[in-house]
């Protein structure tokens, strides 16, 4: 159909691009229109499953061919023998009943005089695939965050609202010999190279290790590695609970202080100052410190999200804002849904960071 040199062309365009003839038949794609919308001639993608593609059969030859918003654009051209043009709105799943929304223009343009040839190009095919692999992206961070609502007789609740489909934002909760644990970190900037770095703190933090600043000082070493610029740095707080001799022990690398809500005492807001992981100070060695608690405490981890989280006056929510919902809570899950409530009624629900908060009834 195209010879060597232009199928090599063709092949090297961001966007996608078809050849089809007036029976409607298609002749060629390149590789970016194959990437999103078939693979060895069948489709295959939730790109093409939103667009009403079938799953069997080859481009233009399935029965699904016929609702094919392609098709309508490609009828029109091929009747008029002219130049058409057309925006595709549709969706597509995320999973767990969420969905995007997405666009694509078709561009139809006839080859020959005789309206027997034409070329298809959908433009934004490239911005498509890159949102499918955000999509991914999305997916895969999913998969990191905590599973369930208790962890050795300790439960918890968590919120996580990335401002981006991909957040630098984690938490995690995890048991070491029958003890709890609570991690929350915060990296430098925001999407998809704060999802990456994310994923190495993921990697990176030492869940073995029962010592919370040892683990910091692994992980600032393993960071060091990394060879980033001085504007890259991760604040972390690590927890440890033992609940049978009601003690916590905490870590702290540059983040939010954890806030304790004794039910005899009030609020007491923890203070160990540390530098973040960074390569500012790449031999620091971090430390440890104990406190004990009573049954009935609530302890809450937030990123400086919830914290600098600002209205429409420029006002920030603050560490005073999420002291007095902690204080009016029952217990951490009741905390989390609070706290969720209070900042989208004072930002109007826009967030220009992640907001990610871990409470634990101890």
């Amino acid at each position: 159909m195209l010879q060597g040199t232009y199928k090599k062309i063709f092949d090297r365009f961001p966007e996608g691009v078809f050849v089809f003839d007036d029976k409607y038949r298609v002749k060629f794609t390149n590789v970016a229109f194959k990437r999103s919308f078939t693979e060895n001639g069948k489709t295959k993608s939730s790109l093409a499953r939103a667009l009403g593609c079938g799953e069997q059969g080859k481009c233009g030859e399935s029965n699904a061919c016929a609702s094919c918003p392609f098709m309508r654009v490609m009828r029109e051209a091929v009747e008029g023998k002219t130049e058409r043009t057309e925006t595709v709105h549709t969706t597509i799943s995320r999973g767990a009943g969420q969905m995007d929304k997405l666009s694509i223009q078709i561009r139809i343009i006839p080859v020959d005089e005789k309206g027997k040839l034409f070329l298809g190009l959908t433009m934004g095919t490239y911005q498509t695939e890159i949102e499918k692999e955000l999509l991914s992206a999305q997916r895969m961070q999913q998969r990191l965050l905590p599973a369930g609502k208790s962890i050795c007789g300790v439960p918890y609740a968590y919120m996580y609202i990335p401002c981006f489909g991909v957040g630098g934002d984690l938490p995690d909760v995890y048991e070491v010999d029958n003890q709890a644990y609570g991690v929350l970190a915060d990296v430098s900037g925001k999407g998809i190279s704060a999802g990456m770095l994310s994923a190495f703190v993921k990697a990176g933090f030492d869940r073995k290790e029962k010592d919370l600043a040892k683990a910091l000082s692994s992980l600032n070493v393993k960071f060091n590695e990394l060879n980033q610029d001085e504007r890259s740095y991760i604040t972390v707080v690590a927890v440890r609970i033992n609940k049978e001799e009601k003690k916590l022990r905490y870590a702290i690398a540059g983040h939010n202080a954890p806030i304790l809500l004794r039910n005899s005492l009030g609020i007491n807001e923890i203070e160990s100052p540390a530098p973040p992981i960074s390569t500012w100070m790449p031999d620091f060695c971090y430390r440890e410190n104990e406190l004990p608690f009573e049954h009935g405490d609530i302890l809450a981890l937030v990123t400086d999200g919830v914290t600098e989280c600002t209205n429409d006056k420029g006002e920030q929510f603050g560490i005073e804002r999420t002291e007095s919902v902690l204080m009016q809570s029952l217990s951490a899950e009741d905390f989390i849904g609070k706290l969720r409530v209070a900042l989208n009624v004072f930002s109007g629900g826009t967030f220009s960071d992640d907001i990610t908060a871990i409470a634990f009834d101890l």
